[in-house]
């Protein structure tokens, strides 16, 4: 290889690790509550996502997304919640507010019986509204579903329609507040396999890089089994974040 085609290929190199760097975003955020007294509580949580745009089909925007969490909670030495979770995503924008997406999603809770449930989907979405202040965004699609249990109830391979909407309202230049709603039928049983996801928030910028989360999550998960287990799970959120 001459030198001039070498110094061409660091340079293309070079120009494209800056411009991925200058696109890049990046959010930790990370939570504690500890409380003692007549109960001990012990609330342990945190999160990081990062995304990127760079240029994709017809020249339009493709947006990558990561993000992986962690959630722990005890009360008087007795742990009562854990769950660890990891998303990554593509979207590729089309215009008009339109885009394709495909998504891997994994998780792992076993007070929600799940050794790991692994998601993989793809689909359509659209901003159906935006005015600066308000925005309303969905997506349609499907995935196909794997969950493994840490009890003995079979496992479970399923292919489901996929639906999700958010709304976020910015209340004044500090403050946005969000709400998410996701949702998941078994296509071979849309009446009683089932699984539903809702999210309200409020996200707080304190200062130039820093945030507060506060927001409260919601899950009903129908799936029919001779085993006995909570359907419902709530999770209580406060986080301190930093963008970068």
């Amino acid at each position: 290889m001459n030198k001039k085609l070498s110094l061409t290929l660091v340079t293309s190199i070079l120009i494209s690790t800056s411009a991925l760097a200058e696109g890049l975003k990046q959010n930790i955020n990370l939570g504690f509550v500890n409380t003692s007294g007549n109960t001990d509580t012990l609330n342990l949580n945190g999160k990081y996502d990062a995304s990127f745009i760079t240029s994709g089909y017809n020249n339009e925007e493709l947006k990558v997304l990561f993000d992986a969490s962690t959630f722990t909670s005890e009360s008087n030495d007795v742990k009562n919640n854990e769950e660890y979770k990891a998303n990554l995503g593509l979207e590729q924008f089309i215009g008009s507010g339109w885009l394709g997406y495909t998504s891997i999603n994994w998780l792992k809770n076993r007070f929600l019986n799940f050794d790991h449930k692994v998601s993989i989907g793809a689909g359509m979405g659209k901003e159906l509204y935006s005015n600066g202040q308000h925005s309303i965004k969905a997506k349609l699609g499907v995935a196909y579903n794997l969950e493994r249990y840490t009890n003995n109830q079979e496992d479970h391979d399923f292919t489901s329609l996929n639906e999700y909407i958010e709304y976020n309202n910015k209340l004044n230049k500090v403050s946005n507040l969000f709400l998410k709603f996701g949702a998941l039928e078994n296509f071979d049983d849309f009446r009683r396999d089932y699984e539903l996801i809702g999210t309200i928030g409020l996200n707080l910028d304190i200062a130039e890089n820093i945030n507060v989360v506060i927001s409260e999550e919601m899950r009903y998960d129908n799936v029919p089994s001779s085993i006995s287990m909570k359907k419902d799970d709530t999770k209580s959120l406060v986080t301190v974040g930093y963008h970068f």
